[in-house]
């Protein structure tokens, strides 16, 4: 390097370019280190593995359905276990034919249907795509083999009919129930008398019918009239086609526009005109503030309604003292109850955690 001390600068040219070298070297470790190399087109696991599922097959990429189905039969039939049961030198006959005749068989599976197919053309188009090719193979093949519509469709359908015939079994308890109650059982009787359906003349001869035929007739005639003539509120209400939950989904954006527009209409009546509540609105505010379900609230006594109305409970401070009125009461009542005042009693004096031996 005598040279490079005759001719000026020659040094300083030497170490940049030796520098820019150096890190070119370093740029190229880098990207051959840290940057993803594109993956193969053929990847252990995913259809075929390495091997190309047209030439399995032995047909081209241009192949039709008949086509390949034609040699897939004949591959089939060539390579299927039971015709290769003899081994070969190497003792692996029906080993081999059996991994020969699966991979066949994936292969088919593949190209058969279109979809999986142009997944798999587009896999050889495209390696690059590594996980994107784990998502299509995967997600084809865990896919349900029903569509997910009609099974939801069908467990509907299903808990609907449960749902039904439960309700009705609940209903007919019911009615069984409120036969048994002073209350109902009174109104049917009257009305059944009214209508004539009591008053029967008495029966002579062969036709006469015993007492417990009669009683028995009685009461179901009692049960109709508390099913058809008497109005029942509340959780006995006679179940209805339009609850189940299959029409309750059919029926939601229904009930939701309905709801948005009375709520609009609420809005504009009550909050920017001001004008007074009716005795419905001033009943639905009550419900809201007692946390009950329409259900629940039609099953209270008329004259309980009635006493809300004239201690104005639509009025928030009005149902506040309210509230605490009929906490103070129950409070009072359970001072009052016998079966409280043992049970504070073996509080004070047992305790929960305390063991007793009792003899008998």
């Amino acid at each position: 390097m005598a040279w490079a001390r005759l001719v000026p600068g020659a040094t300083d040219s030497l170490r940049w370019r030796a520098g820019s070298w150096r890190k070119q070297l370093l740029l190229l470790w880098g990207a051959l280190c840290f940057c993803p190399r594109p993956a193969e087109a053929l990847v252990e696991g995913l259809y075929c593995g390495k091997l190309v599922c047209y030439d399995v097959l032995g047909v081209s990429r241009d192949a039709s359905k008949a086509e390949i189905a034609r040699a897939y039969r004949q591959l089939a039939l060539r390579y299927h276990p039971d015709r290769l049961r003899d081994p070969d030198p190497d003792g692996r006959g029906a080993e081999s034919a059996q991994e020969k005749f699966l991979l066949i068989a994936t292969a088919y599976e593949t190209l058969k249907d279109e979809e999986t197919r142009k997944d798999y053309d587009y896999m050889l188009d495209h390696p690059e795509e590594y996980y994107s090719h784990y998502y299509h193979y995967y997600s084809r093949r865990l896919a349900p083999k029903v569509d997910v519509r009609i099974v939801i469709l069908v467990t509907v359908c299903a808990i609907s009919v449960f749902q039904f015939f439960s309700w009705w079994s609940s209903y007919n308890e019911a009615i069984n129930y409120l036969a048994t109650v002073p209350k109902y059982r009174i109104q049917a009787t009257e009305i059944a008398r009214q209508q004539g359906l009591l008053n029967r003349a008495k029966e002579k001869g062969k036709n006469r019918r015993s007492k417990e035929e009669i009683r028995k007739e009685d009461e179901e005639i009692i049960k109709d009239v508390i099913k058809n003539k008497i109005d029942i509120k509340g959780g006995y209400q006679k179940p209805q086609i339009y609850d189940i939950l299959l029409f309750q989904i059919l029926l939601t954006p229904f009930y939701l526009c309905k709801y948005i527009g009375w709520y609009c209409w609420w809005i504009y009546c009550f909050n920017i005109k001001g004008q007074e509540y009716g005795e419905e609105e001033k009943l639905y505010i009550i419900r809201k503030y007692m946390k009950m379900s329409q259900s629940q609230f039609d099953s209270l006594e008329d004259h309980q309604k009635e006493t809300f109305l004239e201690r104005q409970l639509w009025i928030r401070e009005n149902y506040e003292l309210y509230k605490l009125e009929q906490e103070e009461e129950l409070k009072k009542k359970m001072a009052m109850d016998p079966r409280w005042k043992r049970y504070r009693r073996w509080m004070r004096n047992e305790g929960p955690g305390r063991l007793t031996f009792i003899d008998d």
